[in-house]
């Protein structure tokens, strides 16, 4: 892969780190199950959500809870290629989030994060489909959602 591929396929696996987390903060992550693998993983601290389903369950029951706003943010992605169809990532996500309607008093980041994930391209979809978002919490406080 040459450097103007690399950037190309950096490029549309940012758009869809971009795209994910506009549809957890705005549509409850209705679609969040889309940009998994059909055996994806989703890891941070006690979570492990194995499976398209299951992640898609856990955004579920975060709007079922009732209101929450959330902003996610990304920043220092940077992306390596296996030359095989597959790709990691990583990227620091800075997290604000609380329960109840907006306008919430402001506060530092709920979670700072550093991100890794693999992905894989897929044909049929015609993207990269993530089979791997682990978070290893950097800074906590707030809030913090539990799911079993």
């Amino acid at each position: 892969m040459n450097r103007r591929e690399r950037a190309i396929a950096t490029a549309e696996l940012e758009m869809g780190l971009a795209d994910f987390w506009h549809d957890v903060d705005t549509n409850w992550g209705r679609r969040a199950g889309d940009y998994y693998a059909e055996n994806g993983v989703y890891r941070s601290g006690k979570l492990n959500l194995v499976g398209r389903d299951r992640i898609q369950e856990f955004y579920g029951w975060r709007e079922a809870r009732g209101a929450r706003v959330a902003m996610h943010g990304f920043s220092n992605f940077r992306a390596e290629f296996d030359g095989a169809g597959g790709a990691t990532a990583t990227w620091y996500m800075l997290l604000w989030a609380a329960d109840g309607e907006a306008p919430l008093e402001s506060t530092a980041p709920t979670r700072i994060s550093r991100a890794t994930e693999t992905f894989r391209w897929d044909d049929d979809a015609q993207r990269w489909l993530c089979t791997l978002r682990e978070l290893t919490n950097l800074f906590r406080g707030g809030a913090q959602l539990n799911f079993s």
